[in-house]
């Protein structure tokens, strides 16, 4: 019915290479050169003869577009994975130049950020977390720590700052990737902050930003199960509930790139109190600060004690899994709401596959059968295939990972804009 995976590690058990494995259907589309390239590093390796029956091309269009990007740097040839019997000239293949150029990703967090570096290749050349305080902060507080992080894994990759072409950010909040702009976000004290902006201004080097849950599904898109696939969902659960979906292989962020907000929807009216300061929405529900709200009560707690909501959490887990009849309530109850939430995503989108994520995955409760039989009870599903449900249980790094691909997407355009000029 689904499918748990979890793993020590942040590698997704994906083909070599990086980038969606499907091309869009619809839409504009991308330059053929910037195509080839793209089609040789998602499949790691290819062969000239793999680029024209992938793309629909001549081979004379294959070669002469495949030299410009080997003259261009961005492309070199390399022994092929195979050899053939006998003598002859050894099989050709291609390949992304991976010191091209460098890109970072970071996910900025409650309590702890993460950043890794990676090549033109998508290949992880070093990561670096950096602990804070779960607090509000200031846009330059907050860049003080981008400053602390991106030096440490700047040092762990032998790097210097100069080297890197662009960083992607994914951070929790009302995120408008297309001007930078963050309306709204728990980790920021003031509201319409022009992070893009500040962020250059301070280190001089482009920026790509968006909803952490956005670059968790670019995460699973260019390097996880999503690869292979035209249409998933992402709803990730943490110190807050989100959702990213990929459409025709394409993430999909809205017409003003702060949409589906999975976690704002509201599933009941003048519920309990969000942190967005409205009430009844999903996430007052299903998000650890929700969760601890009740286990304070069932823990018999005093609600304002400094203990955090990770080690409330913890505890209330401990006591359901001892057979606290209280304890099993709060975790039940939040089972339902999210199958809620979950056939809401179904009925809209109508999605292949959706990946339950985020750090409140370890708790069996959310995703136990009674939830997926409940999610498929609410939906309008008669006469067809119930949707796929796997949980991803990744670490932190996968965000900062997915953020990459952010960084490396617009890095892309921009270098195949280079070779064109």
């Amino acid at each position: 019915m689904y499918d748990v995976i979890s793993s020590q590690s942040d590698e997704s058990p994906a083909p070599a290479g990086c980038g969606p494995l499907l091309p869009a259907t619809h839409g504009e589309s991308k330059p053929l050169r910037q195509q080839i390239f793209e089609h040789v590093r998602a499949e790691g390796r290819a062969a000239r003869t793999d680029v024209t029956r992938a793309l629909g091309i001549s081979a004379g269009s294959a070669t002469t577009l495949t030299a410009d990007l080997i003259t261009a740097g961005l492309l070199r040839e390399v022994e092929g994975l195979t050899r053939e019997l006998g003598r002859g000239r050894p099989p050709v293949a291609l390949e992304v130049v991976p010191e091209g150029r460098y890109v970072i990703g970071i996910k900025l967090s409650d309590e702890v950020h993460s950043a890794v570096l990676t090549d033109f290749a998508g290949q992880m050349l070093a990561d670096a977390s950096l602990a804070t305080l779960p607090t509000r902060k200031s846009m330059d507080a907050i860049l003080e720590e981008i400053d602390a992080l991106m030096d440490l894994v700047l040092k762990a990759a032998g790097k210097s700052l100069s080297d890197i072409s662009a960083v992607g950010v994914g951070l929790s909040g009302l995120v408008d990737h297309s001007s930078g702009m963050v309306a709204w976000s728990p980790l920021l004290s003031g509201r319409d902050t022009d992070f893009q902006t500040a962020f250059v201004g301070r280190f001089g080097v482009p920026l790509l930003v968006d909803n952490d849950s956005n670059v968790l599904t670019l995460a699973e898109l260019w390097f996880g199960a999503g690869r292979s696939m035209s249409d998933f969902a992402v709803v990730t659960i943490e110190h807050g509930v989100g959702m990213g979906l990929v459409l025709d292989n394409r993430l999909f962020r809205g017409s003003r790139g702060m949409g589906l907000e999975l976690g704002h929807t509201k599933v009941q009216l003048d519920g309990a109190l969000c942190r967005c300061g409205q009430r009844g929405c999903l996430e007052a529900y299903l998000a650890d600060y929700a969760l601890a709200r009740e286990a304070a009560t069932a823990l018999h707690r005093n609600p304002r004690n400094q203990q955090s909501a990770h080690a409330m959490l913890d505890a209330l887990f401990s006591q359901a899994k001892s057979g606290n009849e209280a304890a099993r309530t709060i975790f039940r109850r939040a089972g339902r709401y999210l199958s809620v939430g979950l056939s809401n995503v179904i009925q809209l989108f109508d999605p292949e596959l959706i990946i339950l994520s985020g750090e409140r995955m370890q708790y069996d409760y959310l995703y136990a059968d009674e939830v997926i039989a409940e999610m498929q009870k609410l939906t309008l599903t008669s006469g067809r295939a119930p949707c796929r449900i796997e949980t991803h249980a990744w670490g932190d790094l996968v965000w900062a990972r997915g953020a990459t691909a952010l960084a490396l997407a617009a890095v892309t355009d921009a270098a195949l804009g280079e070779a064109r000029a």
